[in-house]
């Protein structure tokens, strides 16, 4: 995952990969904690949770060959991120708990802790470890929309850098011609 820090798109991509591991890390705890390990629920938004990180990761690395598949692979993370988000506002619907508005002081709380250098799991482990499913639920959701606006960046970064300069199909291209025109 060098790629990620080469300055021209800045840390989109690690900030996404690093929140969407603890997204991912926090959701297997929070189905351990709140829902029924046997149910489908659970294998649904682990999944969700794993694909959004693996995504994010595969997206950075195909980079290097293909910024078409790098654009497609960070939109299926952030539609994994979406349907996780889904989940987790479904499980407070279902139980008549409350859902955070994004200016509701726990979530700001939440949120502030998104310029924090060293964040990582553990930052968030005491709301979702300890936290009632409410709180849980309402950390993940905060951190799912943080990720997501990340990854909507990224890919504005990455469809203005393929239409500017191609992709490895079009550079490869462009090289050949002139190589031949010399």
């Amino acid at each position: 995952m060098s790629r990620i820090v080469d300055g021209h798109g800045g840390y989109r991509d690690l900030e996404a990969f690093k929140m969407a591991t603890i997204i991912y890390d926090g959701t297997v705890v929070f189905c351990g904690r709140f829902i029924d390990p046997r149910s489908r629920t659970t294998d649904q938004m682990i999944q969700a949770a794993r694909s959004g990180q693996k995504n994010i990761a595969e997206g950075s690395m195909a980079a290097a060959t293909s910024r078409k598949t790098e654009i497609k692979l960070t939109g299926v993370a952030r539609a994994s991120l979406g349907e996780l988000l889904l989940d987790y506002e479904d499980f407070l619907r279902q139980r008549n708990l409350l859902t955070w508005d994004k200016d509701d002081e726990q979530a700001l709380e939440i949120r502030r802790f998104a310029v924090r250098v060293d964040r990582s799991y553990k930052t968030y482990a005491p709301y979702i470890e300890q936290g009632t499913a409410e709180q849980a639920a309402n950390t993940l959701i905060c951190m799912i929309h943080q990720t997501m606006y990340l990854l909507r960046k990224l890919l504005e970064h990455l469809e203005r850098r393929f239409l500017q300069d191609g992709g490895f199909t079009e550079r490869l291209y462009k090289a050949r011609r002139e190589h031949r025109d010399k």
